[in-house]
């Protein structure tokens, strides 16, 4: 059953809205990335030009200030900025720096995510998050990007989803370098992760906020054994634990003026800790999980809970498929839970879209979209109702 939709009022003033987009999505990929050779080799649909965010963004970020955002997040493609090693692309930097006057022109607040899943050739090669001198390699990224477009940006998101892009591309291995290992997933996790508190740190120092992105599901038993619940807590250890312990650890407390997280289902762990969708029952959609509403309410809870007197950002959340009508009803779900948590006194700072524009979906090409426009920016229903709340 369906909530009533929330209405404007629920949400206070000042409350920040906003959409999200990657460089891949909606630029495309580049010869530069380690994503291009994926497709190349037929592994992933071509991305192309994307969404032709390059060619239109400023009518772009027009559009969503118009329709009543406040933010964007975008990410600033580190295999676009140095596509070999040491060697910048003064194009690109200009292009990005561009790219965020228009955002500010518009009236949007910009925030610049650093790592969104495709990596520069050249890193890749050398063994990406893997290689002993990653580390250093990444600090130099990260002290360019302040530098090169600190003056520009309102707010850092240093690495989005560091859980789902080790899932995907060391465990899983569906995305590049396509590995199936649990020891190197359990590596990458570790070092990503420390790459993105390391990067608050140092992206602090331009005196813009920070915050994390993390890829957050609401785990249950799949059925009462006692090997569901221990592969339940195992499964739980290393999505919610790694990143929970660095961030309170005396170096990183203050790494993140706040939390952000990513929510798109809740998951059944059953005993041999595979991943089903949850509620049992529920509709599955394209992607294979079930998108559940009251999920993003548990995790929210649990943040709270988690890390008291924190501020929050529910930095991804969206629909994918076709149906819209589905879509628009289960986005009114999602922020009712949202309101909820509000109410009961959590600290949330805005909620980020995903998407604004349909892009390029990974694996799915083009066919599992999620924006509330499409791509010859007609507004979907779901954009209607988003409207209602921004213009509260």
């Amino acid at each position: 059953m369906t909530s009533p939709a929330p209405g404007p009022s629920s949400f206070p003033p000042g409350f920040r809205w906003g959409t999200a987009s990657s460089a891949t999505q909606s630029q495309g990929a580049t010869p530069a990335d380690n994503w291009w050779a994926w497709e190349e080799a037929g592994k992933a649909p071509r991305s192309g030009g994307g969404n032709g965010f390059d060619e239109l963004y400023a009518s772009d970020f027009r559009l969503l200030a118009d329709w009543g955002f406040g933010e964007y997040r975008m990410s600033l493609d580190w295999a676009r900025i140095e596509p070999s090693p040491g060697r910048r692309d003064q194009g690109a930097v200009e292009h990005y720096r561009e790219i965020l006057r228009a955002g500010r022109r518009a009236g949007l607040s910009m925030w610049a995510c650093l790592l969104h899943t495709a990596l520069p050739a050249w890193f890749a090669a050398d063994g990406g998050f893997l290689a002993p001198a990653a580390a250093a390699t990444w600090a130099r990224h990260v002290d360019f990007a302040a530098e090169a477009f600190g003056d520009l940006v309102d707010g850092w998101m240093p690495v989005n989803n560091p859980a789902g892009y080790a899932e995907k591309a060391y465990l899983r291995g569906t995305f590049p370098p396509g590995h199936a290992s649990q020891e190197e997933f359990l590596t990458v996790l570790q070092a990503v992760h420390e790459a993105e508190f390391e990067a608050a740190l140092r992206l602090r120092q331009t005196g813009k906020p920070t915050s994390t992105n993390e890829a957050l599901v609401s785990l249950h038993p799949a059925d009462a054994s006692a090997e569901a619940a221990g592969a339940t807590a195992l499964i739980d250890a290393v999505l919610w634990g790694t990143w929970l312990n660095l961030a309170r650890t005396p170096r990183y407390e203050d790494a993140f003026d706040q939390y952000g997280f990513s929510y798109y289902f809740a998951a059944a762990v059953d005993p041999s800790a595979n991943l089903l969708p949850h509620p049992a029952g529920h509709p599955v959609g394209p992607q294979g999980y079930a998108p559940w509403a009251p999920g993003l309410g548990e995790v929210l809870a649990r943040l709270h809970t988690e890390l008291p007197g924190r501020k929050f950002l529910v930095a991804e959340i969206g629909l994918g498929g076709e149906d819209d009508t589905r879509r628009t009803a289960y986005l009114s779900d999602a922020l009712e839970e949202v309101r909820r948590a509000l109410a009961g006194g959590m600290d949330i700072t805005g909620v980020h879209l995903w998407t604004g524009v349909d892009n390029y979906e990974w694996l799915d090409g083009h066919t599992v979209p999620f924006g509330l426009f499409d791509r010859d920016r007609t507004p979907k229903p779901s954009a209607h109702l988003i409207r209602s709340f921004l213009r509260g």
